[in-house]
């Protein structure tokens, strides 16, 4: 699975993804988020802890102890940064807090290419990152689908977590969620024992698959690409009562399901999903 690039969308909500709500409006829930959906706003940085070789979690705080993110799920921010003498570079992410009050965490990885991502890597303690949010993506609700499926590659499976937190923790939503990620090795896996403790606690709702390109002698997920067995087997099946999301670098997107279009809408299905059944209306590209 050696994608180039696996990661480089870093906490990323899939790119810029879906700006088709209205960004004017304001619902009742992000009415109670301490950010900004109109303007950006800085956060102080207050700590740094490293997840993996090129991750870090980055915990950013709010001015007040009550104040918390409110994130409509799905949804996304937006951070924003003067780097040299170029325009103001903006990436969207998806925050890996949900409930917690007083501060809002990212995991991102960095790398040398990555403008922002380099960026907020060389932050210290004490310096700000400007946010703006939140931004919402494919609106969720309780039960709307029986099964949900979801890939995802390296840190595009942070929308996954925002969605599955979501329905875990309401215990009136009986839909049932498997999700395979893919990863480079067992050490790149973002967040696994987060991911490993829901699993425990909740096996009736949620489940786990894990693949990785260069496996250690002790491993004992699956190998390789994402592939049509593993699909079949963890997915759930196409139907009117199931949904898969699908998250990733563009190799990735391209293997399972077709990526975006330039201007971030769904585009066509393709890959994997296609040829096995799946059609448009069965899947969503974050």
């Amino acid at each position: 699975m050696n994608w180039k690039h696996l990661g480089l969308v870093a906490i990323v909500a899939g790119s810029a993804s879906l700006y088709w709500m209205n960004q004017d409006s304001t619902s009742a829930e992000e009415k109670k988020s301490a950010l900004n959906s109109k303007e950006f706003v800085e956060f102080p940085l207050v700590k740094k802890t490293q997840v993996s070789p090129n991750t870090s979690m980055y915990r950013f705080q709010f001015p007040n102890p009550t104040d918390e993110l409110a994130l409509p799920v799905a949804s996304f921010i937006l951070a924003k940064a003067d780097i040299g003498e170029e325009k103001p570079t903006i990436r969207p992410y998806t925050p890996v807090t949900y409930d917690e009050k007083g501060y809002f965490e990212l995991v991102i990885k960095s790398y040398p290419e990555g403008k922002l991502s380099k960026h907020i890597g060389q932050l210290k303690v004490g310096d700000k990152l400007a946010i703006k949010g939140p931004i919402a993506k494919i609106p969720y609700s309780a039960n709307m689908k029986k099964q949900i499926g979801m890939i995802a590659g390296g840190a595009g499976v942070t929308p996954m977590l925002q969605v599955t937190h979501q329905i875990l923790k309401n215990p009136d939503d009986k839909t049932q969620v498997t999700l395979i990620f893919a990863n480079q090795t067992p050490e790149d896996i973002l967040l696994k024992d987060r991911i490993d403790s829901w699993a425990a606690k909740y096996p009736d709702k949620f489940k786990v698959y894990y693949t990785v390109d260069r496996a250690t002698p002790d491993w004992k997920g699956g190998v390789g690409f994402v592939n049509d067995k593993m699909i079949t087997d963890n997915m759930p099946k196409p139907s009117k009562d199931s949904l898969v999301l699908v998250c990733g670098p563009p190799p990735m997107m391209k293997h399972i399901s077709g990526d975006k279009t330039p201007d971030y809408e769904q585009g066509e299905l393709t890959g994997l999903l296609k040829k096995l059944g799946y059609s448009e209306s069965n899947v969503y590209k974050f």
